[in-house]
């Protein structure tokens, strides 16, 4: 994105716009830059082949990165995998984002209620109390922020009514119908509470913060009821 940035702005400044049929970013989009826009000064042009480079640079890592996830997730221990499979069926959460939470955790069933996940992210507010005196702040960031990142992240999918589209179908389609309908009703509520706050007056990245908060206990409650199942499974082969 921040290699994306340099080149749009970079763009902008020399009155460079593309085809208005042409999508940012797409393959159509970046032959566009590298056979239309041209600069009339050597070090301008060596500045546009540098950021498009970084841009093409960024997407191939991005690509095999990703495909080292796939690799990754297929040699996890099977309770991951479950985890990881049960935690995509939440709006917001795909691949990546359900991989990096099992990374950063572990086994979601060591925290003995979703608070203390909240905790562990950083997303809980801060507070200063004294005496009969209660005051709290913005959130702590004391924990793993790269846990708080992507469930913020997520968080901003539930800004839109409920809706379960091909795309999440497709991805709760090996889960349980426990974990379908646990998705389905943080749906709801997280929306619900995004609107609610909005219309209250709060700012967008307070409101996000807050349902990405929320978010890391339905993460929390889901994970719990995978990993107890797969261990009442385990039990019962054994």
């Amino acid at each position: 994105m921040r290699a994306r940035h340099r080149l749009g702005k970079f763009l902008l400044r020399h009155g460079r716009r593309s085809p208005t049929a042409t999508k940012a970013w797409t393959q159509a989009h970046l032959t566009w830059v590298k056979s239309a826009v041209h600069c009339e000064h050597a070090a301008q042009e060596a500045t546009l082949l540098d950021y498009l480079h970084e841009v093409e640079h960024a997407a191939e890592r991005i690509t095999r990165l990703e495909h080292a996830i796939d690799e990754a997730v297929t040699t996890a221990p099977v309770r991951m995998r479950a985890v990881i499979e049960a935690l995509q069926a939440l709006r917001g959460i795909a691949l990546v984002t359900a991989v990096t939470i099992a990374a950063e955790v572990g086994e979601l069933s060591r925290f003995a209620t979703p608070r203390q996940l909240m905790g562990y992210s950083g997303a809980v507010a801060r507070e200063h109390s004294s005496g009969e005196r209660t005051r709290r702040g913005g959130i702590t960031k004391t924990g793993t922020a790269h846990l708080r990142r992507v469930s913020i992240e997520a968080a901003w999918a539930y800004r839109h009514r409920p809706a379960v589209g091909a795309a999440l179908r497709k991805r709760q389609a090996p889960v349980s119908a426990e974990v379908k309908e646990i998705a389905w009703k943080a749906q709801h509520r997280l929306h619900t509470r995004d609107r609610r706050l909005t219309a209250r007056g709060q700012w967008k990245q307070q409101v996000v913060t807050a349902i990405g908060r929320e978010l890391l206990g339905v993460i929390w409650a889901i994970g719990v009821h995978v990993e107890s199942e797969s261990g009442r499974v385990k039990s019962i082969a054994a």
